[in-house]
């Protein structure tokens, strides 16, 4: 139903200048000279049904004296229009000049709905529109609420969006007001475009902006709708990503988009002047506050002579000195950066000046739009309170906290004046965005096989700032469950308190002939010690045992049963057999006892005599972390160092250390390299070490191994042969990850390069098992190791196996896919070394999914 807005009662004031005698017609009227000796009380009132008389009364303010004069009317009459609660409005003179206001007033709105609305409920759409049922109707009002629902369905990518308001006259003076949506199909970005730029690509440019192009794979995700204020946020991120690469004159001089009917999509195209890069020609300090050495503050630069120009690490330093100026009593320095180019030679002097700021403190710290989260919560997150001195940097450290914590949409912390000069108010304003997941995961690996997982999690349970989650995992050989709780606070402190309480079953496979099942619980205790170094403390407990089929620990020779006829279940017939005749090849006369009927290996089955073990264990670890994006590093380096010492109660005890450290460099052309360092060592600290203690290797640290595939390993040619693994490896991989040039970014797709190289070894585990019965049959006592050929050895069930330091070495490719169902990779290598008992596996897939 098509409307337009007719305002009765528009004003027509100037008249009365001209001594106007008679009152005007519909629209306004004006009272003759007579009616300005009239009071607020003289004024009748007619037409009003809701609104009572006094309130219509009220909008007319006397002058001194009580009496209105014609100025007073005029504003009334303005101030009953732009209420919105009248369709008309008229001033008359009755008798003896009289004041008459006659309305009409507006209808009350009965109910509000939409309708053809797909992609936006109707829940939201109600919150956004100003119209709402049992208030007043404004034609104005819902003209502005049409426009409103457009604009949200456009920034949700659909500008071929048409709304209808329709209007419903109901008895009693009232409407229903329904919205007719038709939403049309998605708007999406058809092309990204940059211009101007020499020294990064435009399909590195890509990654450094938030909006992407449309795809097959678009309606899983948002990234490819148009969105002005996405498009504007991504001009300051590709200067940023310039000035942090020495780029000091850049500026992004536009960011053009034009809609193509054709495509029926937009345009984006990015004007860029790079300028020139520039290094770091010199560091000064320079202080104007009294006694203050500025030379101290040298330690906390985190820009270096000859480096690249970063105003990232300018911002860091100027954040760091000033909170180090303010620790040392100096609550108003401020420190401001300066930087001299030299045009010639590309290099910029950067001065750190010291000054005394302006002694300003913050009177309050004002939090809107948490309705959600508890204040203590965003508080928590500042380093200063009421009262405290204003200053700059800690008040963007706090923004950057709320931010990190993911709580909110957006966060924006502003001032304004105090009660009085020196003080400030901070304003805090948030957009609260949901917290809670519910995940239904599912993968497949050459590894774990099929695997799916469900969970639950809340980051911000209860509005308190805590973390909580609950998986189920269920597999072909992995299954089991977590619970884990992170109180990020502990007793006020920014210290995180984390609970782990796990229980996990692997299930044997091609890879290991027994299974575990393990029950533990975890407290731990993290600590940031820097924004690029952290420290986390735990202790582990968990109980841990080896599963095994029967047939692989009877410890039973017999072929056949008593009556020398009937075959034996329990006989497992091992390559020593003939599948044909069931005659041994080899006599059972060779001593190998439990190994010739295809028993497990001694440590395997020595462990599960021992039944059900306990771990106690105190560990930290140290991580250091400078990558520019912890998803799809390009840049920088990741360091883990760790340590568990088992041995506080339990039944075992060992010193456990691994250190992982992975450095990512830009190459050419979009190119990043990878070096990856790794090694570990099990140190025995008393008791004798587990087989389950000792490290196991295999893809994870030479690409084209099998599982379990690397180092020490059983030699009994009738046994599991399983993989005993070792005390001590090594490892190294370069590593070329390069795009698809020819396939758009938004695919997702990158190949890989590489070649890895590394070794494990020094078996410590059980070699000899001297017991008069080993599970519930054969006496085995009295064991030897074999230093021969153990097919003709003269031994029980002594342990042979191969302990060689071999150096395992492989070259590959890979194709790895950020893919919306998750990450994705897969894997082809090559082994060039290897040990002589060595496992290998070509071909490697792993990925998994949320949905």
């Amino acid at each position: 139903m098509k409307f337009g807005l007719r305002l009765r009662g528009g004003l027509l004031a100037t008249l009365i200048m001209f001594g106007a005698p008679v009152l005007a017609p519909v629209g306004a009227a004006f009272v003759s000279s007579s009616a300005l000796a009239q009071t607020v009380q003289s004024i009748s009132v007619e037409g009003n049904r809701r609104v009572e008389v006094e309130t219509i009364r009220s909008y007319f303010k006397p002058g001194p004296g009580g009496r209105l004069d014609q100025g007073a009317i005029d504003d009334g009459l303005k101030a009953l229009i732009e209420t919105g609660l009248f369709q008309d409005v008229r001033i008359n003179r009755g008798a003896g000049g009289q004041i008459v206001v006659s309305v009409v007033e507006n209808p009350v709105i009965g109910r509000i709905a939409f309708e053809g609305n797909k992609k936006i409920k109707d829940e939201q759409l109600t919150g956004e529109v100003q119209s709402k049922a049992r208030g007043t109707f404004s034609r104005a009002m819902v003209q502005s609420d049409t426009l409103r629902i457009a604009e949200i369905y456009r920034r949700s990518g659909r500008y071929d969006v048409r709304v209808t308001p329709e209007i419903i006259e109901q008895p009693n003076n009232r409407v229903d007001l329904v919205f007719t949506v038709e939403e049309g199909a998605k708007t999406g970005v058809k092309s990204i475009e940059f211009v101007g730029n020499n020294a990064y690509s435009s399909y590195r440019l890509r990654d450094v902006i938030k909006t992407h192009e449309s795809n097959l794979l678009s309606f899983l995700a948002s990234s490819d709708i148009y969105d002005p204020d996405r498009v504007e946020a991504d001009r300051d991120l590709i200067r940023r990503f310039y000035l942090k690469n020495g780029f000091a004159d850049v500026q992004v001089v536009a960011a053009l988009t034009e809609y193509d009917p054709e495509k029926k999509g937009f345009n984006v195209t990015f004007k860029i002047e790079e300028g020139s890069q520039y290094r770091v020609g010199s560091i000064d300090f320079r202080s104007s506050i009294p006694n203050f050495d500025p030379t101290s503050m040298r330690n906390y630069s985190r820009v270096n002579v000859g480096s690249l120009y970063n105003v990232e690490s300018v911002e860091k330093s100027v954040e760091e000195m000033q909170i180090e100026a303010s620790r040392r009593g100096y609550a108003f320095a401020v420190v401001r950066p300066g930087g001299d180019r030299n045009f010639e030679a590309h290099t910029v002097s950067v001065v750190f000046n010291i000054d005394e700021g302006p002694r300003t403190y913050i009177e309050r710290i004002n939090l809107r739009g948490n309705t959600r989260t508890r204040d203590y919560v965003i508080r928590r997150e500042f380093d200063v309170s009421e009262g405290d001195a204003y200053n700059r940097a800690l008040v963007d450290r706090a923004e950057r906290r709320l931010k990190n914590l993911d709580y909110f949409k957006s966060v924006k912390i502003t001032t304004e004046p105090g009660s009085s000069s020196d003080r400030v108010i901070l304003l805090v304003d948030m957009e609260e965005k949901s917290t809670g997941d519910f995940s239904v995961s599912g993968g497949y690996s050459t590894t774990d096989g099929a695997l799916a997982e469900v969970s639950v999690s809340e980051r911000n349970l209860l509005g308190r700032g805590l973390f909580a989650k609950a998986a189920v995992t269920y597999g072909q050989y992995a299954r089991g469950y977590s619970l884990s709780f992170v109180e990020p606070y502990l007793l006020d402190y920014r210290v995180a308190l984390g609970l782990d309480l796990y229980q996990r079953e692997q299930r044997s496979n091609s890879y290991i002939s027994y299974g575990t099942k393990t029950l533990g619980f975890s407290p731990r205790l993290g600590f940031s010690l820097r924004e690029d170094l952290s420290l986390q403390v735990r202790y582990s407990i968990y109980r841990q045992e080896i599963t095994l089929p029967s047939y692989l620990a009877n410890c039973n020779n017999n072929q056949f049963l008593a009556d020398g006829v009937t075959p034996n279940p329990a006989f497992n017939p091992s390559p020593a057999f003939s599948a044909a005749s069931g005659i041994p090849l080899a006599p059972s006369t060779n001593g190998l006892g439990c190994y010739s009927d295809g028993e497990a290996s001694l440590p395997v089955r020595k462990e599960l005599a021992n039944g059900k073990t306990l771990t106690s264990a105190l560990g930290y670890t140290l991580t250091y972390n400078t990558l520019d994006n912890n998803k799809n590093p390009t840049d920088g380096l990741l360091v883990d160092f760790r340590q568990d010492f088992a041995g506080v109660g339990g039944d075992v005890s060992y010193l456990k250390t691994v250190v992982d450290a992975k450095y990512y460099t830009p190459l050419v052309s979009d190119i990043v390299g990878l070096v990856r360092l790794q090694g570990g060592m099990l140190n025995k600290m008393g008791s004798d070490l587990r087989m389950l203690d000792h490290f196991q290797m295999g893809p994870n640290l030479v690409r084209g191994f099998a599982p379990n595939g690397i180092g020490p390993r059983d030699l009994n040619p009738f046994g599991t042969q399983d993989a005993l693994g070792g005390t001590k490896y090594w490892g190294a991989s370069l590593e070329l990850q390069m795009p698809f040039w020819f396939l758009p970014k938004e695919v997702g797709l990158k190949g890989a390069v590489y070649a890895d190289a590394g070794g494990l070894f020094d078996y410590q585990g059980p070699t000899t098992w001297s017991v008069t019965n080993e599970l519930t049959t054969t006496k085995n006592s009295s064991c030897t190791p074999s230093t021969v050929n153990p097919a003709s050895a003269g031994t029980c069930t002594g342990l042979v196996y191969d302990n060689g330091n071999a150096v395992r070495s492989s070259v590959g490719v890979g194709l790895i896919w950020a893919s919306p169902f998750g990450p994705l990779r897969f894997d082809y290598a090559v082994p060039l070394t290897k040990g002589k008992n060595d496992r290998t596996q070509e071909f490697r897939f792993g990925g998994g999914t949320s949905f």
